[in-house]
């Protein structure tokens, strides 16, 4: 079984996440401010930092990217690109950071490697006005997921995406309290949100058993509330 490092594994999707693969026997590294390896994302140096301890346990063979933050940022705050840069760092800069290392990595030891990177819903269908850099930094995790299948596949190294909508997490909790719930629930035609074991369970899929011809493949979990 490979082993597997998972960014902000602590809690949300991230624990479940690294529970499903540690169930189905993989080795799992984690990361994050309550358990694992600690790297704060916002601090420049630290998803080598991150790669380099988290190497140092074993070889890696599985990277999935899922740290992340969901900020507001509204259009007149005074500190709206220091914000929008914050995010843009956290979500889409040290995930892009992790996978060049680990392409660098499977490149040297020529061996296989998978990448999947938790992106959202937003990447297609946008978000609110307060939340520009949080759509444009998934937007762009997915941009980099194609790219990466695309350029190393004859290497059997495969990369994937996954888009949540709404999900049960204490994240998702504060936005629906913000969003007015009920109205919220209804633009979901499944009638709620997803469950981290539901994202859990495509990120497992993806990581251990998907097939190398779906590398490139943007798994969608979110109650039909965007199909494309």
């Amino acid at each position: 079984m490979p082993t597997i490092l998972v960014t902000g594994s602590s809690r949300g999707i991230g624990a479940a996440i690294a529970d499903a693969l540690a169930a189905a026997g993989a080795t799992v590294i984690g990361h994050g401010t309550r358990t694992g390896i600690p790297a704060d994302f916002d601090e420049p140096g630290a998803p080598r930092a991150l790669w380099d301890e988290a190497a140092r346990q074993g070889p890696i063979d599985v990277l999935i990217n899922n740290a992340g933050v969901f900020e507001a940022n509204p259009l007149d705050a005074a500190d709206w690109t220091a914000a929008w840069e914050r995010t843009l760092r956290i979500n889409l800069t040290a995930s892009a950071e992790l996978c060049r290392l680990a392409v660098l990595d499977w490149q040297g030891r020529g061996a296989p490697g998978r990448i999947v990177n938790i992106a959202s819903r937003a990447a297609y269908r946008g978000d609110s006005p307060a939340h520009w850099h949080y759509a444009a930094s998934k937007a762009g995790m997915v941009a980099m997921t194609k790219t990466i299948a695309r350029a190393y596949a004859r290497a059997n190294i495969l990369a994937f995406a996954i888009c949540p909508g709404f999900t049960m997490t204490g994240m998702a909790d504060d936005y629906l309290e913000s969003r007015g719930g009920d109205k919220l629930l209804a633009d979901i035609p499944l009638g709620r949100v997803a469950m981290p074991e539901e994202v859990a369970a495509a990120a497992k899929f993806l990581a251990l058993d998907a097939p190398p011809s779906m590398t490139g493949a943007v798994l969608d979990v979110n109650g039909a509330s965007y199909v494309r």
